[in-house]
């Protein structure tokens, strides 16, 4: 009878000694959120494509994306070797819309990406054949992807995790920044049955004289392009994790809200031949943050990287666009407890 009470309480112990070990050693997962990405396109002709089939764009930053544990960026574009229905444009020779050739998604696949959203102004560019054969191209080299009203969210498993992930913008086939009922629900869903969610939006107005975080609805060139600061506490409300925003072309300031954090804008990262690269235009950085197993932010680093060339992101050892979000942080959420140092990192002040 001792002999048994002796195992038993052995076992107990081994019981109690693994909880105090997870306990120590909660889990946490690391990612990595990069903002518009469109490394070719060959519409209206070939001579938007890069060399090599695109296969260097990423060679500088690629280790750095395919060591987090997640990474995630906004695919500003479709993926389509034949012809689609283009959209109208009132100039055909001043028409950006953007379709690269089927094999390009390997060139993301091998930078280490894992989702990408579709949610913005040219995941339309060729219609419902450019959307689908998008989606397709990407699931084939397993790259997920979310935001459409035809792939409005996915839901998978990485490394024991659980992620839900969707996108909004407020764009023709997208899920709608406007829509707070619809987005809600959408997020509220992802949150009982995943362990983190990841919200994504392309929205505000586009431009160096729109880097600044209003805190109300914008428009630009007539369209109502949301109020990113409202969207993102009413998504972090219904139970996001993590917020990161694209479509101003430049970069935003970053905010914590109910210990959960928003990038407002990450701008332009890998956009080859078609856009406006200068100045604060071209600053491409890797936002690096560290969540718990509920998605709590832990810390984080943003990687400056800046675009050269056609578009070309390569690291920037100056740390530029560090600099620049935290001035922008600064001036439009003097109330809040981020602080970022001269090499990137984040903390939270006490």
């Amino acid at each position: 009878m001792m002999f048994f009470k002796a195992i038993l309480n052995f076992k107990l112990l081994l019981v109690l000694l693994s909880n105090i070990n997870q306990d120590s050693n909660p889990r946490t997962v690391e990612l990595i959120a990069v903002g518009d990405m469109m490394i070719g396109t060959n519409f209206p002709n070939s001579k938007y494509l890069p060399p090599n089939d695109g296969k260097n764009i990423f060679d500088n930053v690629k280790k750095i994306i395919n060591d987090a544990d997640l990474a995630v960026g906004n695919l500003e574009g479709t993926i389509l070797s034949g012809d689609g229905k283009v959209k109208y444009c009132k100039d055909s020779t001043k028409c950006y819309a953007f379709k690269s050739p089927d094999n390009y998604v390997y060139n993301y696949k091998e930078a280490g990406f894992d989702i990408l959203s579709i949610a913005n102004n040219h995941i339309n560019d060729f219609g419902e054949k450019g959307i689908e054969n998008t989606i397709q191209s990407l699931e084939k080299v397993g790259i997920l992807s979310a935001g459409t009203t035809s792939k409005p969210y996915t839901i998978f498993e990485k490394d024991g995790f659980k992620y839900g992930f969707t996108a909004f913008s407020p764009n023709k086939k997208t899920q709608q920044i406007n829509n707070y009922h619809k987005a809600s629900e959408i997020i509220k869903f992802l949150d009982l049955n995943c362990d983190i969610v990841i919200v994504s939006f392309h929205g505000g107005a586009e431009g160096v004289k729109y880097n600044r975080v209003s805190r109300d609805k914008e428009y630009f060139l007539g369209e109502d392009r949301g109020n990113p600061y409202e969207f993102s506490r009413m998504a972090i409300d219904a139970g996001a994790d993590m917020i990161f925003g694209h479509g101003p072309h430049v970069l935003r300031a970053i905010d914590i809200y109910k210990g959960r954090i928003i990038a407002y804008s990450l701008g332009n990262f890998a956009t080859y031949a078609r856009f406006n690269l200068s100045g604060l235009r071209g600053l491409a950085p890797l936002l690096k943050v560290k969540l718990d197993e509920e998605g709590k932010f832990i810390s984080g680093k943003i990687i400056s990287a800046k675009q050269i060339g056609l578009g070309i992101p390569i690291l920037d050892y100056k740390n530029t666009a560090a600099k620049e979000i935290w001035r922008l942080t600064k001036l439009d959420f003097p109330e809040n407890s981020i602080i970022i140092n001269q090499n990137g990192g984040i903390e939270i002040s006490e």
